[in-house]
């Protein structure tokens, strides 16, 4: 496969959160988060650290394995939790987690799998489809009222920030809520995934939750339009399309959200039989 990729992070003071690799027959995506900025964690290593972990031990299971990707997460996610479990508190509800989306090419087919809030569009014969987690997504449009004070500051704001994520952590990894790549390998088994054949999948783009901001929270254009620009400008020139939409509402007032910017990655990845 051939893949083209571009990653930024929040701010030029901070770590990127999220992580990507491809070798020529796989290629995965981490989209991680903890606890917040001013808030203690439960892991001491760091969020990037844990998507960086999680992000190589899961090409290269999927490289070196015939499992299915299912399969390779699950194990990945053990694999990792138990390189610092002896170390951090793993059950705090700012541990680390992280989306995750990963792609394997076979002769005649595309593995993929996709857990959590990050999206894969593919591009195929019979146009442009969006394979999506929504679970995540659903929940937090029902908390996310509680974000209309994050524009301002004082009480209410911090009240309101702090119940947001509360709400969204006691939903985190368990039935009625929302599954994520954190400390338990069974997160893995609620993944969406599946097969793709040649003709549905000509050229595929792969978004982390911050680089499909202005489809899927700021309504701006469409997810036809957006394999479009990405196909047209690139990743690069697209993650510039994201801190504009994101700067031209730098009080969140306007799209209530708890980042004004996040990490964003996006990539294009076009298949060898394309």
């Amino acid at each position: 496969m051939f893949v083209s990729v571009a990653s930024k992070a929040a701010g030029p003071a901070r770590e990127n959160e999220d992580f990507f690799a491809a070798t020529p027959e796989v290629a995965v995506l981490v989209d991680a988060a903890g606890a917040p900025p001013d808030g203690a964690g439960g892991c001491s290593h760091g969020v990037a650290w844990f998507a960086r972990q999680l992000g190589i031990r899961c090409l290269e299971s999927a490289v070196t394995g015939a499992d299915a990707l299912t399969d390779v997460l699950r194990s990945t996610i053990k694999k990792v939790a138990g390189l610092h479990d002896d170390r951090c508190d793993l059950s705090h509800p700012g541990s680390p987690s992280s989306a995750v989306v990963l792609l394997r090419e076979r002769s005649d087919r595309l593995e993929y799998l996709v857990l959590g809030d990050a999206i894969l569009m593919t591009r195929g014969r019979s146009g442009i489809r969006t394979i999506v987690d929504e679970r995540k997504a659903s929940l937090a449009s029902q908390y996310r009222p509680l974000l209309g004070v994050a524009g301002h500051t004082g009480v209410a704001h911090d009240i309101g920030l702090k119940t947001y994520r509360e709400a969204m952590e006691e939903h985190r990894n368990r039935h009625g809520g929302f599954w994520v790549a954190a400390a338990d390998p069974d997160a893995a088994g609620h993944a969406v995934s599946g097969t793709l054949g040649s003709d549905e999948a000509q050229m595929l783009a792969v978004l982390s939750s911050g680089a499909s901001r202005p489809v899927d929270r700021f309504d701006l254009l469409s997810w036809e339009y957006a394999m479009e620009e990405l196909v047209a400008g690139g990743p690069k020139q697209w993650l510039k399309r994201v801190r504009r939409a994101e700067q031209d509402d730098p009080d969140a007032r306007r799209w209530p959200r708890t980042d004004i910017h996040d990490d964003a990655t996006a990539a294009i990845v076009i298949p060898e039989w394309a």
